[in-house]
Formats: structure tokens, sequence, C-alpha cells
């Protein structure tokens, strides 16, 4: 097998630190909401993907109803089955590893890997599991710590830790636009997302820009 090259060893690694210190706000957010340290932790372990948490956590801590809850967490995973179907032509994995696979199939293993393309599918694929094992053992490990100190952390968003998974995502992206049409599209999906917050529920907002991606994608070039 060839060796990983560093720059993806660090691109993993970087990420996996960065949004997985955000769990953190989650644990925190969690214990708030009225779940017990266990429940958060089971959460973050079984569940594992970032913004339907929060959705969940977030229905629950305002008086919501489970079944509300549920609704909003699932519609927000959507996305991870789609970033299934991209990446399991790359991986191609059976049995256990495909379980574990569909486990850390998120957003950050999903933009780890597509970046890495230019080294090849070999980098690709290293960066998919480096990432997404890293997340996972991240994300749970201060998910415990937030949980545990969610009185002395007050209110996460002092911390500024909500701001540390987009700047992470704006790194991965940006070295992708590299054509003006691929500019333009970035630029569309922004402004069309700031227009329909103030219309979606939290996390929506990002998932509807693909239907600018789909509308670009339909029309002949």
């Amino acid at each position: 097998m060839p060796a990983t090259p560093r720059s993806t060893v660090r691109d993993a690694f970087s990420i996996s630190l960065t949004v997985g210190v955000y769990g953190v706000a989650f644990g925190a957010a969690s214990v708030a909401a009225g779940f017990s340290v266990l429940q958060s932790c089971l959460f973050s372990l079984l569940t594992f993907t970032g913004a339907s948490q929060f959705a969940a956590v977030g229905v629950v801590g305002s008086g919501g109803a489970a079944v509300s809850a549920i609704a909003a967490a699932a519609m927000l995973g959507t996305r991870n089955a789609l970033y299934g179907i991209q990446m399991a032509p790359l991986l191609q994995v059976k049995g256990a590893r495909r379980v574990l696979a569909a486990q850390i199939t998120i957003d950050e293993s999903t933009g780890v890997a597509l970046s890495q393309a230019p080294l090849g599918s070999d980098a690709m694929r290293a960066g998919f599991w480096l990432t997404g094992v890293g997340v996972f053992l991240f994300w749970n490990m201060f998910t415990l710590l937030g949980a545990l100190g969610a009185k002395a952390l007050g209110n996460p968003a002092s911390w500024g830790l909500d701001a540390a998974v987009p700047a992470a995502f704006l790194g991965l992206l940006w070295p992708r636009l590299e054509t003006t049409f691929l500019r333009l599209v970035a630029g569309a999906s922004m402004v069309f997302a700031l227009l329909v917050t103030p219309l979606l529920p939290a996390g929506l907002p990002i998932i509807a820009t693909v239907a600018v991606a789909v509308a670009v994608g339909w029309r002949p070039r």
C-alpha cells in the first residue's frame, strides 16, 4: 500500500481536532436541554452527526416533542446518505468495514476525501478514513468533557466554537474553487442560503443550497 501523503494526514488531523473540539459545545448544550451525561454521550456515539444532534437537543430544549426532535434530526441527516452514494464507489468496502464506513460518512470525512482528488484515489481513501475516525474519537471525547463541565462552561457560543467548523469547511472548499464558474456557483449558493435562512429551521439552509447545484448542473454549458 502506498504511503499516505503528509498533506493528507495534516488535513485529516487538523479537521478532526477542530471539529472534535466542537463536541464540547454539544455536550454542554445537551445537558442544558435536560439530557443526562450518559444520554449525551450515547447520542454522540450512536448518532454521530453533529447538525442532527444539535437540532434534536435544540427542539427538546425549547420544549418540543420527541417526535419533532427526531424528525428534525432525520431531515438534516439525509445529506449523509448522499455522501454515501458518492463515497461507495471510491471505498468499495464490505462487511464490518462497510458498517464502519457508513457510521463515519459525514461532512468532514467526505470533504477531506474529495479535497485529496489531485493526489489520487489512495490519498482520497486515506483522507476519508483518517478524518472519519479522527472526528469520531475527538467528537465523543469532547462530548463527554462538555457534558461533565456543562455548568462551568456556561454559554458555548461565548467560546467562539461555533465559528470553528465553518472556518474548517472554508479551508477545504477554497482550494477547490479553481474556475470562475465554480466560484460563481459557490457565491450563488451562499446568497441563496442567506435568503432562505429566515424561512427555514437551523441547518436546513445549507442543505437547501443543493437546489442551486442541481439547477446549474442541469443547464448545459
